[in-house]
Parts: structure tokens; C-alpha cells; sequence
């Protein structure tokens, strides 16, 4: 064999050497596989709806992050059922029922299917009826519609025993009057009914009227433990025009209220404009 053949082979020799070794390099090279979950959803918070609830929470910040999963329960403690999915940090259950409470809580999943355990905010709702342009009228020209009945949603007699609410144009002046065992508080301009989402636990008017003002909304506190508020929506010389939410859910939690003792005082002597 000459010596360039011989210098040939051991050439082509050492390249199937290093082939070899890195092919074998190659089926040794590990995959790391992430089991790391995203990180708990937090900040959830909810939204009373009529027959539903809207959850929202604070967005995750994984580049990996797939979804989040929304889950509910009938107690805080309890077991807990997903309900949903969703890409976005809102979700809306709409099998929610008027009257019943819900408790919820979000996990979050990545592109591997890591999930995370249970949000630990304590998060929980009640849905409740809602309605839109209830128009009702000066009691001093039209009594027989100048009321309205949170618990019926129903337009009636300013003086019937159930009214909650009633309207007034007192010589120019436009007020929204209750009677002496039900309670209402002015909670301001709001862009829409849904920025109170809960009864303001004292500031209640003493003189149990408050004057009607467009964009303001006001909350109700009923002779029968229960709470409403109000949108109003436009105002004429004779009506008002409202929007309305009504708890149908009596002491609820969020808006515990000692019950009247003997039930409803029948009192129907309109408060006085000072």
C-alpha cells in the first residue's frame, strides 16, 4: 500500500470516528421537559348581573401562558367544579341564578398543560334582576303610577303597601321619596349602574327623600331587608325615567341589615320638603 493511500484511509478512518462520536453525541442530548405552572391567578373580583355573574382577575405575565380555567363552588371551603375556559381574564357564568350565591376561583395553564392550584382571593357573588327606562310619574298628578315595587318590578300606586319608591316635582323641584321604614342615600354620578356594586352601610337620607338628578344613582334600603338601586335617566316636568338592579336575596351577606321587628310600619304621610 503506497503512503497515500495509506494517509487516505486513515483520513476517511478518523472522519467516520468523529461522525460517529457525534451522532452519538446527538441520541444522548436530554429534552428538558418544563413542569414548572404559571403563577395563581390573583386580584379576582366579580360583577352582580342579572341571572350572571362576570369574573375578572389581573393578567398573568408568562410567555408560555395557554389559558385560565374558571371554577365555582357553593361555599368557600367546598369543592370546587370548573365551569369554563378562557384566554382572555375575564369570564362570564352565565348558569348563575338570581338569588343564589356563588363562590369562585381561577387556575392558570401553560402551553405544556402545567396548571396552577386554586386563586386564594375569596371571591363570591349573588346575581340579581335588573331593568331598563322604568318611567314613573309625579305622585301629585298621576298616584296611580307614580310608584314602583322592587320585589314585583312592577309600576303602581305611590301609597300601595309594597311601593319602595315614588317621584315627586315639588314646585319645580324633583325628588325621589321612600317611606319612614325603608332607607335611600344619593350615591352620586356614575357612568353606569353597575360602578355600585354594593349598599353603603350608613349615610342614609334622614329626611328619607333625595333630590332626582340625571346620571346620579341611588341606592334603596327596603322595609323587608332587601336592596335596589336606581339610575336615573331623564327627568320631565311630570316622570322620571330609571334604571334599576334589585337583591333578591334577603340579608345578604354584603348587605347584612338587622330585620324590622313586627314587620312593615304602615305609614303614608309624604315626608315634608324643608
Amino acid at each position: 500500500m503506497s503512503e497515500v493511500e495509506h494517509d487516505t484511509r486513515s483520513a476517511m478512518k478518523t472522519m467516520l470516528i468523529l461522525l460517529s462520536a457525534g451522532l452519538m453525541f446527538a441520541a444522548c442530548e436530554v429534552y428538558v421537559v418544563d413542569t414548572t405552572p404559571p403563577s395563581i391567578p390573583a386580584a379576582i373580583r366579580t360583577l352582580s348581573l342579572d341571572n350572571a355573574v362576570q369574573i375578572e382577575w389581573a393578567a398573568n405575565s408568562e410567555p408560555d401562558l395557554a389559558g385560565y380555567r374558571v371554577w365555582v363552588s357553593d361555599s368557600y371551603d367546598g369543592r370546587f367544579t370548573i365551569i369554563g375556559s378562557t384566554h382572555d381574564p375575564l369570564f362570564i357564568d352565565y348558569e348563575a341564578r338570581n338569588g343564589n350565591t356563588y363562590y369562585y376561583a381561577v387556575t392558570a395553564y401553560d402551553l405544556e398543560g402545567n396548571e396552577s392550584e386554586l386563586s386564594r382571593d375569596v371571591a363570591y357573588d349573588t346575581p340579581r334582576p335588573e331593568g331598563f327606562g322604568v318611567q314613573i310619574y309625579d305622585y301629585l298628578v298621576f298616584p296611580a303610577t307614580a310608584g314602583y315595587d322592587f320585589s314585583t318590578y312592577s309600576i303602581g300606586q305611590y301609597d300601595d303597601n309594597y311601593t319602595d319608591i315614588f317621584f315627586e316635582n315639588y314646585n319645580g323641584a324633583y325628588y325621589l321619596n321612600v317611606w319612614d321604614d325603608t332607607d335611600i342615600q344619593d350615591m352620586g354620578y356614575t357612568a353606569s349602574l353597575d360602578e355600585i356594586s354594593v349598599a353603603p352601610e350608613a349615610g342614609w337620607s334622614p329626611s328619607k327623600y333625595v333630590e332626582a338628578i340625571v346620571g346620579h344613582t341611588y341606592v334603596v334600603w327596603t322595609w323587608d331587608d332587601h336592596y335596589a338601586k336606581v339610575r336615573v335617566k331623564s327627568i320631565t316636568s311630570n316622570s322620571v325615567t330609571f334604571d334599576w338592579a334589585y337583591q333578591v336575596s334577603p340579608s345578604n351577606p354584603e348587605l347584612k341589615r338587622a330585620p324590622l321587628s313586627g314587620g312593615r310600619k304602615i305609614s303614608r304621610q309624604v315626608p315634608e320638603k324643608q
